[in-house]
């Protein structure tokens, strides 16, 4: 596995994926989040507001949304919404095999989740920021997991997911 540009154990390439293109367009139109509501428009203030479609922070200044997200793809009990940023206007969509410049805190939650979008019990913990990509390759070790959910260890805030490339 690729760690930050170092070789680590067997080669797994992972891709940390942002909320689909479809999805952020959709809200920046305007269209409602997963409560239904519309998305809150905002100025960034720069002080951590991370864009959970290009995977950066908003600059201080910009035009910004706050709005319930359901990172799932049909409601079921372990379906969360929760609170996220997005840039108000459009972005590009980031990810890629690097940790994103916007997982800028500490650490994280990461979390597995079955092909049925269930949690996959004992994957959760907060990992370090700098052990992201070598705990996700112990997840994916794991043949029950399809997909990961990195999240704040402070809020429980979805930041990503993380795939098998």
């Amino acid at each position: 596995m690729t760690v930050r540009g170092i070789q680590k154990g067997p080669a797994m390439t992972l891709h940390f994926t942002p909320i689909p293109t479809e999805t952020v367009r959709a809200y920046q139109a305007g269209g409602p989040d997963a409560n239904g509501q519309m998305p809150e428009r905002h100025i960034s203030d720069g002080g951590g507001n991370p864009c959970r479609h290009c995977l950066g922070m908003i600059s201080e200044g910009a035009g910004m949304l706050v709005l319930a997200h359901r990172p799932f793809p049909e409601p079921q009990p372990y379906a969360e919404i929760g609170p996220v940023f997005l840039c108000a206007t459009p972005c590009t969509a980031g990810g890629g095999s690097e940790v994103p410049a916007m997982l800028a805190s500490p650490d994280y939650i990461l979390r597995g989740y079955g092909a049925d979008h269930r949690i996959v019990y004992g994957t959760g913990a907060v990992v370090e920021t700098d052990r992201l990509l070598t705990e996700a390759g112990v997840r994916f070790a794991d043949p029950r997991v399809a997909y990961l959910h990195v999240r704040s260890a402070r809020n429980n805030c979805f930041q990503c997911r993380i795939d098998r490339a």
